[in-house]
């Protein structure tokens, strides 16, 4: 591959030198994503042709950081054309409208119109740029505050290869893009990579995604970075049972990790065969100061280490500080900044600083590692991101809201005065700072507590936060906001939610109940619609306990699944099972489907739920029918019960999937009625009673017409379903009376089978009467992977027993272990779609534009 000369297209100015060697490394791969790889004379002609677009004239670039490609030739394309860079996050208007009119920028470069855009705003700078200036980047997150730290083409250098000679990166590294490219941190393992010509495993994927372990492993990555709240996510999707042969180490920065958890994947990296490096740094220092040996981070989990190669520590005194061996932490080395711009006048200037005062307070150990203990000033260091509480009081102030934000463990505290919805504060900070909403808490306050000075009392404020913080019971809130977000893979749990506000279903309900029965040791009453803060464990239930608690929907789905499959075998016959799982999917479509949502999302939700059980049953039946005639064409269709062939004798399998999934469209046309929906919505309790009125008409058959038509069994047994709806909407004695009443004046007589309808009846009597049944550890264990895969055990049975019938248990025992094997693949499969639909809708949203002045930059 040909590669066009670039010393033609650079100013007389310097140039980055491990941006202008790129070709040097030829046919070394130097990038590789989903769509395969690029070398580095690829990635050289890529930056060449970018860079004569950029013009030769010297101007100030802002270039929209995104782990992408695009965005990262146009990033090294602008540093070898010699252009000042100010990387800012996409994703974020307000802090891109903010930092544009602050900076006022030469050129724009980023996505448009489905294709990625050089916008040149003026052919000469409007700027005096200083020789030396390389860089720009924000130290406050994503608020867009203008004071940036000013970078020289000398700190990337001397960065990028301390960075490579203290982790040893070799040619043959691959590294992951765990964290943004318009972080320090990230564009830090962007630049010390391409220095030492290894590759970037180029990805917008979270840890928290499947789909960036599959690509990690099929590219044969070795690193990957991460903050505090990475390994959050990389306890919660099971990193420590991973195979990953490749890897060979694993960075940490971005905040303090805390020294047992240091100290675990130490010991996890130790046993695995990779490195753990423990590193702090700053953007003020191009990213990376210090950095812990990973031969020490066992026996010194709490310390920053050593300085990078080149750069150097020393304390200066704090005054009236108790221990006169903490000093604030000053760094020097080539690696620090320029200094730092409030407006574009400070562009013309070139160092005003030799070393960097930190802020934070720290120590020297006896055996010379250094320790931080503190911090001196407000700013706020939370999951990795530097947020500037001033600035986020401003944007509030803004939105009239008079807030004091501080720094809590991990999260930022927002006290406001007055009444205010702390859901609509916190999705307010969240959004403008890219924090998850998790990691806001609002403090509501009658009036601020203040110095004498008038300034907030902060230290005050702290007390108030930590007292509203502390549980009241051992089963602390932060464990269950993150018990959660593992179970409904979620990242924006917060105490405030609820089970249903997160977007629990039936499905992830089961799971959910059974694991937090666990954590609080019971279940609380409808603890799927309270805030999760809410829970706790009781003060007599401090201690393990022998006898639990079982979730009574959960406990009837598993029971009723074994009582279906083992009366097909048949190793025993107690018929009636599936008509208690009807009756128990109406009392879940009340509790999961028919939320406080607007119509919009319910119908959402049930649209979910259904593609939740159609997509796995049609994909089974589908697979049944390539290797046998076992099924028609009407079974795979789920029409069966409706058309009812005479040459499908196997057609009734499944007749209880076909009522669900009539009687779940039927409802969501209904509902989707503006009218109806407010009927239900005013009288929750009624409604379904009054549909279950409508439904004993088919029950009874009093026109004749099942008689005469065989009507599909969701009208003959929809009463079923509806009833169970109304038994979850019975509020008091009197309306689970109703329900009772009901139940048993209405079963007896539909089959004949007196045992058959009293096992019926008696499942309608614990759904509405009893939450919970007594039970123990090991049967809520077992009883909670039954429930839920009772959907792929009905599935699957079929054609799992008959070829064991002469040995019953052995048949039973097999149809439930391959519906849980098939609930595993579903489930897996599941969450694969659901991440690569987000993926697909995140680059719909930064889909690359086209330029002006033709494609850019690949």
């Amino acid at each position: 591959m040909s590669v066009t000369p670039l010393s033609s297209l650079l100013p007389a100015v310097g140039v980055v030198p491990f941006v202008r060697n790129l070709a040097a490394h030829g046919d070394r791969p130097a990038i590789v994503t989903r769509d395969g790889e690029i070398t580095y004379a690829g990635l050289a002609e890529r930056v060449a042709r970018t860079a004569e677009r950029l013009g030769p004239g010297r101007r100030l670039v802002l270039v929209i950081g995104a782990n992408t490609v695009d965005s990262l030739v146009a990033y090294l394309a602008a540093l070898y054309a010699g252009h000042p860079v100010l990387l800012v996050p996409g994703g974020h208007d307000a802090a891109l409208a903010s930092l544009v009119d602050a900076y006022d920028p030469d050129v724009v470069v980023g996505p448009a119109d489905g294709g990625w855009r050089i916008e040149h705003r003026r052919a000469a700078s409007a700027h005096d740029l200083h020789p030396d200036l390389a860089l720009l980047l924000s130290t406050s997150g994503s608020t867009g505050s203008p004071k940036l730290v000013r970078l020289s083409q000398a700190n990337l250098q001397a960065n990028a290869e301390a960075i490579g000679e203290y982790l040893g990166i070799r040619d043959t590294d691959r590294a992951a893009t765990s964290l943004p490219l318009h972080y320090c941190y990230g564009l830090s393992v962007v630049n010390s990579h391409l220095a030492r010509g290894a590759a970037l495993v180029l990805t917008g994927l979270s840890v928290a995604d499947a789909c960036f372990w599959e690509l990690f492993g099929e590219s044969r990555a070795t690193t990957f970075a991460g903050v505090p709240y990475t390994f959050d996510l990389l306890d919660r999707v099971g990193f420590a049972t991973m195979d990953l042969p490749h890897l060979r180490y694993v960075t940490q920065a971005g905040g303090r990790l805390a020294p047992e958890r240091v100290r675990r994947y130490a010991e996890l990296g130790r046993r695995a065969g990779w490195d753990l490096y423990v590193m702090y740094g700053q953007t003020e220092a191009t990213a990376r100061m210090a950095y812990l040996p990973p031969d020490l981070a066992l026996d010194h989990p709490a310390a920053i280490g050593v300085p990078v190669p080149g750069g150097a520590f020393r304390l200066a005194p704090v005054a009236d500080h108790p221990d006169p061996a903490v000093g604030e932490l000053v760094y020097a080395g080539p690696n620090v900044m320029l200094g730092y711009a409030h407006s574009p006048a400070d562009l013309a200037l070139g160092r005003i600083v030799d070393e960097l005062h930190t802020g934070d307070l720290a120590r020297r150990t006896g055996n010379g590692l250094w320790e931080i203990v503190g911090r001196r000033s407000r700013f706020a260091k939370i999951l990795g991101l530097r947020i500037d509480p001033q600035q986020v009081e401003g944007l509030l102030a803004a939105h009239g809201v008079v807030a004091t934000c501080l720094d809590g463990d991990d999260e930022l505290i927002v006290a406001v005065v007055g009444v205010g919805d702390p859901r609509r504060i916190r999705r307010l900070v969240a959004d403008e700072v890219a924090l998850p909403p998790r990691a806001v808490r609002v403090l509501t306050l009658p009036e601020l507590p203040r110095l004498a000075s008038g300034k907030p009392d902060l230290v005050a404020l702290r007390g108030l936060a930590a007292a509203e913080a502390s549980p009241p019971a051992p089963a602390a809130v932060g464990d269950l906001c993150r018990l959660y977000a593992e179970v409904l893979d979620r990242t924006d749990v917060t105490p405030e939610l609820s089970f249903v506000d997160l977007g629990g279903d039936s499905l992830s309900y089961v799971e959910m109940s059974v694991r937090l029965e666990q954590e609080l040791g019971h279940l609380p009453a409808n603890w799927h619609t309270r805030p999760i803060g809410e829970l706790r464990r009781p003060a007599a239930a401090s201690g393990p306990r022998r006898r639990r608690a079982l979730e009574t929907s959960v406990a009837l789905r598993a029971a009723a699944i074994v009582l279906i499959v083992g009366s097909h075998i048949p190793l025993f016959t107690i018929t009636g099972g599936a008509h208690v799982l009807l009756a128990v999917a109406g009392f879940n479509f009340a509790r999961f489907q028919l939320t406080d949502a607007d119509q919009r999302d319910r119908l959402r939700q049930v649209r979910t739920g259904l593609a939740r059980i159609v997509l796995p049953t049609v994909a089974w039946i589908g697979a049944v029918m390539l290797v046998s005639d076992q099924y028609k064409l009407s079974t795979l269709l789920l029409v069966n019960s409706i058309v009812r062939p005479e040459d499908a004798p196997h057609g009734w399998h499944f007749w209880f999937i076909e009522a669900v999934v009539y009687l779940l469209v039927g409802l969501a046309a209904l509902l989707g009625l503006r009218r109806v929906d407010g009927w239900e919505r005013r009288h929750p309790f009624a409604f379904p009673l009054g549909l279950t009125a409508l439904a004993l008409l088919g029950r009874y058959d009093v026109f004749g017409l099942d008689a005469r038509y065989d009507l599909p069994s969701a009208l003959v047994a929809g009463w079923l379903f509806t009833l169970g709806w109304a038994a979850a909407r019975a509020d008091g004695v009197r309306q689970r009376l109703l329900v009772t009443a009901v139940a048993a004046g209405t079963v007896p007589g539909f089959f004949g089978q007196p045992g058959r309808e009293a096992l019926i009846v008696a499942g309608f009597a614990l759904l509405t009467w009893l939450p919970t049944v007594p039970s123990w550890a090991v049967v809520n264990k077992v009883a909670g992977v039954l429930a839920a895969s009772s959907l792929y055990i009905y599935l699957i049975h079929w054609q799992v027993y008959p070829h064991l019938r002469d040995l019953p248990l052995v048949a039973l025992a097999a149809s439930l272990a391959g519906g849980i094997a098939y609930a595993a693949l579903v489930n897996r499969v599941w969450r694969w779609a659901t991440a690569r639909r987000k993926r697909s809708s995140r680059r719909d949203q930064m889909t690359p534009g086209r330029s002006v002045d033709g494609p850019t930059p690949s």
